[in-house]
C-alpha cells in the first residue's frame, strides 16, 4: 500500500505502489549480496584479507588511529585517550571485519570533499566524470587513519561498505552498479532497481520521492539524486548507499533472502552466515552485511521472533525478515524531508517499532 505525499507541505503529488525511494543504507544488503555471490563463485573466504583484492589499503602501514568524524555536525573527534600513540597493521583487516563492522575504521569520513566539488542537479551534466570522482575516493578511502584495531567491537561503517563496493567492482570485472544489477536484481521479477534514477535511468522526478533540503553542501532539495553526501560526491554509485526501488521490489528481494536455499547464486554456507549471530557488542548484533534484531528497544519492535534479519537506512527505509513466521516487512518512507533534526525524524524509531508490531500482529505474532 501506499499513504501520504511526495510534496507533504503542498500536499502534492501522492506517494503511489511505484514510486522510487532512496534506498539509503539498505544498498548495503545489496552490496553483500553481490559480494557473497562473488566470493561463493570465485572460493573465496571471508577470512581473506583485504590487502589481497585492493592492494593499495596496505600502502600507508602501519595507520594512525584518530577520533573519527561526526557525520551530522562534520566535526573531528577526539582521540581517545587509550588510543593516543597505536597504530593499526591495515593488512590485518579482512571481508568478515568489513561485512560484521568491526574492521575498526571510521564509522563516516567526509569522503565527497575529497572526490570533488558538489555536483550539479541530476537533470544537468556532471562536469566532472564519475571515475574520477571515484578515483579520488578510493585514494582518500584507502589511507583514512583508523579509530581502533580489529578488536570485534561493532563500529557500524559507512567507510567499510564503500570499500566493498570496490571489491565488489573488481571481482566481477565491472562497475559495482553492473554487478548488483546482474548477480542481484536480475534474480527478481520485474524489477528496476537503479542508481541515479533520474540522470541515468531516466525515471520521471514525479516518481521519485524527494527527501532533505541539504542547505549546506548542494542547496536545493535533494531530489532524484541520493540522499547520502558521500554517494552523491562519488557520482551517485557507491556500496553503502544509492539504490532507489519500489516496496515491492524491496520485499521481493526480502523474499528470496526468506525463502531461496541459495539467494542470488550464494551458497548455502555463506547464506546461513549472513542472517545469524556473528558478533554482538552492547546489545548490537551482526550477521554478515545483515542487521539482526536488538537485544534491546529493537526498531523491528517485541512481535517479531529474535531470528529477525534485515536493515535499515537512515532516510527511513527499513527491511526487516521474519524466517520464524515467514513475514517480510518493507518499509519505505521520505521521513528526512523535514530534516535530519525535525521533530518528524525524531519519531521514526517509534514509528518503526509501532509498525512492526502491528503487522506482526496482524499476521498472528
Amino acid at each position: 500500500m501506499a499513504a501520504g505525499w511526495l510534496d507533504p507541505e503542498a500536499r502534492r503529488l501522492p506517494a503511489q505502489t511505484d514510486t522510487l525511494f532512496d534506498f539509503a543504507s539498505l544498498t548495503k544488503l545489496f552490496t553483500t549480496s553481490a559480494l557473497l555471490s562473488l566470493l561463493t563463485e570465485r572460493r573465496l573466504g571471508l577470512e581473506t584479507p583485504l590487502v589481497d583484492l585492493l592492494p593499495e589499503f596496505g600502502a600507508l602501514n602501519p595507520r594512525a588511529i584518530d577520533g573519527g568524524q561526526d557525520p551530522h555536525s562534520k566535526e573531528r573527534l577526539p582521540i581517545p585517550p587509550e588510543r593516543v600513540g597505536q597504530t593499526v597493521d591495515a593488512r590485518a583487516v579482512t571481508l568478515f571485519h568489513l561485512l560484521t563492522h568491526t574492521s575498526g575504521l571510521p564509522p563516516w569520513r567526509d569522503v565527497y570533499r575529497e572526490a570533488g566539488e558538489a555536483p550539479p542537479p541530476p537533470d544537468q551534466p556532471d562536469a566532472t566524470p564519475r571515475h574520477i570522482r571515484w578515483q579520488r575516493a578510493v585514494r582518500a578511502l584507502v589511507a583514512y587513519p583508523f579509530v581502533a584495531p580489529p578488536d570485534g567491537v561493532v563500529r557500524y561503517s559507512d567507510i567499510g561498505l564503500l570499500l566493498l563496493g570496490e571489491v565488489v567492482a573488481r571481482l566481477h570485472g565491472s562497475s559495482l552498479d553492473d554487478a548488483i544489477d546482474r548477480r542481484v536484481v536480475a534474480a527478481l521479477a520485474d524489477a528496476s532497481i537503479p542508481f541515479n534514477p533520474l540522470h541515468d535511468a531516466g525515471f520521471p522526478r514525479e516518481r521519485i520521492a524527494p527527501t532533505e533540503d541539504d542547505s549546506t553542501w548542494r542547496m536545493r532539495r535533494v531530489w532524484g539524486e541520493v540522499h547520502d553526501e558521500n554517494a552523491c560526491g562519488v557520482g551517485g554509485v557507491a556500496g553503502h548507499a544509492g539504490l532507489f526501488g519500489t516496496a515491492q521490489m524491496l520485499a521481493d528481494f526480502g523474499q528470496h533472502w526468506l525463502a531461496e536455499a541459495n539467494p542470488f547464486g550464494i551458497s548455502a554456507s555463506l547464506r546461513t552466515q549472513a542472517v545469524s549471530e556473528q558478533v554482538v557488542s552492547d546489545g548490537t548484533r551482526r550477521g554478515l552485511g545483515f542487521a539482526l534484531k536488538a537485544e534491546v528497544d529493537s526498531m523491528t519492535g517485541d512481535r517479531l521472533s529474535q531470528n529477525t534479519f534485515g536493515h535499515s537506512g537512515f532516510t527511513g527505509t527499513t527491511l526487516w525478515i521474519d524466517p520464524d513466521a515467514e513475514l517480510v516487512i518493507a518499509t519505505l518512507t521520505n521521513s528526512v524531508y523535514f530534516g535530519r533534526h525535525s521533530a518528524a525524524y525524531a519519531a521514526t524509531h517509534d514509528f518503526r517499532r509501532a509498525l512492526h508490531d502491528a503487522v506482526a500482529e496482524a499476521c498472528g505474532r
